[in-house]
């Protein structure tokens, strides 16, 4: 029986789910650091972008999580400054193998295996953003003393 994250019990939060296996949260610090390492090379591909893969988007890496085979990385991609957002992660998607060959060209020596690129938008600066628009919203009474 494959388990579904709406049927775990509350005591599983602080689980998460990676290719439908449930891993723990502890991150092994080889893992860390092989996640900081494709996040500084990747920023720094998409800085300079010599394949004009992106046009004129403006994207910066938010964070990168790696799994523990180190086979899969989830690329969180933060969009604030992009008028079409779907847009530019799609061509993220479409380019994905030409952005892992330049990875590969940067990282070779470090690691065994390039891993897999999976781009996610990152949304914790846009509900952040609604956040402090319901937050401004609130009509609060002043305190009585």
């Amino acid at each position: 029986m494959r388990l579904k994250a709406k049927n775990l019990p509350a005591l599983l939060l602080g689980y998460w789910q990676m290719n439908n296996h449930i891993c723990c949260m502890s991150v092994s610090s080889r893992q860390q650091k092989v996640a900081r390492l494709i996040l500084k090379e990747l920023s720094a591909i998409f800085q300079k972008d010599k394949r004009g893969i992106l046009g004129d988007s403006f994207i910066s890496v938010a964070d990168v999580r790696v799994s523990p085979d180190l086979s899969v990385a989830k690329v969180y991609i933060s969009l604030m400054l992009d008028k079409n957002k779907t847009a530019t992660l799609n061509k993220l998607n479409i380019h994905k193998k030409e952005i892992r060959k330049a990875l590969g060209e940067r990282i070779r020596n470090q690691v065994r295996i390039i891993p897999e690129l999976i781009f996610i938008k990152d949304e914790v600066e846009e509900n952040a953003l609604r956040l402090e628009e319901l937050i401004k919203s609130l009509n609060i009474p002043p305190a009585s003393e």
